[in-house]
């Protein structure tokens, strides 16, 4: 609410000043209050702000209303833990409306975002549209003591943030190697995170949105290569407009479904998206997108098919998509990680490959798992 609070002139032409790493404001908040903080019931600590005109500006680049933005964060319900900490050891919260999503960083993360802040907010600024994960802000926080550590966080926007049930979920890299889940069929739920492997759809999009969508992707994707940045994914989100709750009891698609039925449904459907005048102009790209996802079979031989074979089979659903964990780059960490896993396994087929490379395979798959409605 302090940090929000203080509202300053906000100007897009930002000096390079402002993009500064030591561009960042410390504020002491004693339990008794200042003349510049509240009181509060928690023991002393210090709280940091990271370039703070630049996250003002991106709030008002993403056309984030500051009262709303302080209401979601410091309103009187709590924010939410998810379940578990990711892989890398952060731990996320929720807003109680689902509109922002917290992350605990790493200093290293934090470094990273810092330094590719001017291009993130120049490749923003120029793509309404951009795929690539929303920050609105960066902070810092330690209580006060020798021994306390820093605890450094980003907010983010929730890409699943909607009225409609997400399903199914998934993180695609365009990698095979451990790109699976590690549950049993009749163990995945809506709230499971399913990779690579798992995915048994193709996503078909009307043309035009199929052609907005390859053209954003290709441009997220030589900003994340100039910034020699790889492992990020798509996290995808599925709303299956009909049998979603069948889909989620059983496990798995019912095969016995009427095809011929189905198609004509999901035809029908997009049809009558399409001929409202305001259908298209609604619908933002990666939020609430119609599609017909078309149920894909792998053989099963020994060698790992990325995509499936297409059925014939095909669902009306809702989809929600975004670019995210982009803050990794090929660092020496990354390259040793290569070079161990290239002597034991196909070195196209693990996640830590150059940025490059990563960005073409990332591509590849992606345009076989999206493609466009005939």
């Amino acid at each position: 609410r302090h940090a929000v609070g203080k509202q300053g002139p906000v100007t897009l032409e930002l000096k390079s000043s402002a993009f500064d790493p030591k561009e960042k404001v410390w504020t002491k908040f004693p339990q008794e209050g200042s003349k510049h903080t509240p009181r509060h019931n928690s023991c002393d600590f210090r709280w940091k702000d990271y370039c703070p005109q630049v996250f003002r500006t991106l709030r008002k680049l993403f056309k984030v209303d500051a009262a709303d933005y302080m209401l979601s964060l410091c309103g009187s319900e709590a924010l939410r833990e998810l379940s578990s900490p990711g892989k890398s050891g952060s731990f996320f919260y929720l807003t109680n409306d689902d509109r922002y999503m917290i992350k605990t960083m790493k200093k290293s993360e934090v470094k990273m975002l810092l330094k590719m802040l001017p291009a993130y907010y120049n490749h923003v600024r120029a793509f309404e549209d951009t795929l690539v994960t929303k920050f609105f802000g960066l902070h810092c926080v330690k209580l006060a003591g020798a021994n306390q550590k820093k605890v450094r966080f980003v907010i983010m926007g929730n890409l699943f943030c909607s009225h409609n049930s997400i399903h199914r979920r998934f993180d695609l890299k365009g990698s095979s190697l451990g790109r699976t889940t590690d549950k049993p069929q009749t163990e995945i739920d809506q709230y499971t995170t399913l990779k690579d492997l798992d995915l048994n759809f193709i996503f078909r999009l009307k043309k035009q949105w199929f052609q907005e969508f390859q053209r954003q992707v290709d441009r997220d994707c030589d900003f994340l290569e100039q910034e020699k940045i790889m492992d990020y994914s798509l996290l995808v989100g599925v709303h299956f407009r009909h049998n979603g709750e069948k889909l989620l009891t059983e496990g798995c698609m019912d095969n016995d479904t009427n095809t011929v039925s189905t198609l004509r449904l999901s035809r029908g459907y997009m049809d009558q998206f399409l001929a409202d005048p305001n259908g298209l102009s609604k619908i933002k790209l990666g939020t609430s997108m119609p599609a017909r996802a078309e149920l894909t079979a792998r053989k099963n031989d020994c060698e790992p098919q990325l995509i499936g074979e297409p059925t014939g089979e095909y669902y009306d659903v809702i989809l929600y998509f975004g670019i995210i964990d982009i803050l990794q780059d090929y660092d020496i960490s990354k390259r040793l990680e290569h070079a161990y896993k290239s002597f034991q396994y196909d070195p196209t087929s693990i996640s830590a490959v150059d940025p490059r490379q990563y960005s073409r395979r990332f591509k590849d798959f992606i345009y076989k798992a999206f493609q466009e409605d005939s």
